[in-house]
């Protein structure tokens, strides 16, 4: 399997190495602060992943906790990785997450989605589309920075050693025409061509199903090769989304994706219904005048 690296991902992985010796070395939190001058709050930060961290600071730590020097030489080398620039660097004045920064590094992605086409799936036409609908404040570089992003996203599902996808799609996402008629078709195309791809399951929750395990919301999951990299839980929202890494809610969204796979059509059943759809999709089977009402 292939070992895909990212700094987002490094700076996840040494956040935790740094919380194990801490904890192992018995040192609160408060006691480091206090020795790097610095706030608890940096501290935590650094742990989770969320902020970068100088080679200096992690040398500092790694020394109040004790580490051997060779040990602290060879994070030191891992937080020199975590600060460089990944190819989404450039956009992240349009990024509020490091969704982008671990997706890029996952082995394996799993997604439920309500509303909309997953972003490694989705056209060009549909992404302006969608992103100007639902970001209305946003100006047209905003937008068209989002696009690039996106576009180069699903760049994963094409490269050599491609990524394992699996996506269940409520059928209301393939319902909505985003963006008008053509440009709505032209995706549904898209993704009947990803679901044909060997690394793709592509599965439909259609309407009739009723009330399924999914109904709370949208979220992906995403895993990792690397022994050490657990996986993590991304559950979206308008500001940005929330990383949930406990494996309790690990083994709980797992549990929730499994459910919806049952539930959902089979890939092949739903291959057939997404090429019917795009021949004949529901917004245009409406009674004529519903949409006045």
């Amino acid at each position: 399997m292939t070992v895909r690296q990212s700094p987002t991902v490094r700076r996840r992985r040494l956040g935790a190495e740094l919380r194990r010796r801490r904890e192992q070395a018995g040192i609160t939190l408060e006691y480091v602060a206090d020795k790097l001058e610095c706030s608890q709050s940096k501290i935590s930060r650094i742990e989770t992943g969320h902020n970068s961290v100088t080679s200096r600071d992690v040398r500092d730590m790694l020394t109040i906790y004790g580490a051997p020097p060779g040990e602290i030489d060879e994070l030191v080398e891992i937080a020199k990785q975590a600060r460089q620039k990944g190819w989404w660097h450039p956009y992240t004045n349009v990024l509020v997450s490091s969704f982008v920064g671990m997706e890029a590094a996952a082995s394996a992605i799993k997604a439920y989605e309500q509303q909309v086409v997953p972003g490694l799936l989705q056209s060009a036409e549909y992404a302006e589309a969608m992103l100007r609908a639902a970001c209305p404040d946003w100006s047209d570089e905003q937008v068209m920075q989002r696009v690039r992003v996106r576009m180069k996203r699903g760049s994963l599902l094409l490269q050599d050693d491609p990524i394992s996808f699996a996506a269940v799609l409520d059928e209301s996402v393939l319902s909505r025409p985003v963006g008008g008629d053509a440009v709505m078709r032209q995706q549904l195309r898209l993704i009947a061509e990803a679901a044909a791809k060997p690394d793709v399951t592509i599965q439909v929750l259609p309407f009739e199903r009723g009330a399924h395990a999914g109904m709370d919301g949208t979220f992906t999951i995403l895993e990792f090769a690397e022994a050490g990299d657990s996986a993590v839980v991304y559950a979206e929202n308008a500001t940005g989304g929330l990383f949930l890494e406990k494996s309790d809610d690990l083994e709980k969204y797992l549990l929730i994706f499994e459910h919806l796979q049952g539930a959902a059509l089979s890939p092949p059943e739903s291959a057939a219904l997404i090429a019917q759809l795009a021949e004949e999709p529901l917004w245009k089977s409406r009674p004529r005048g519903f949409e006045s009402i």
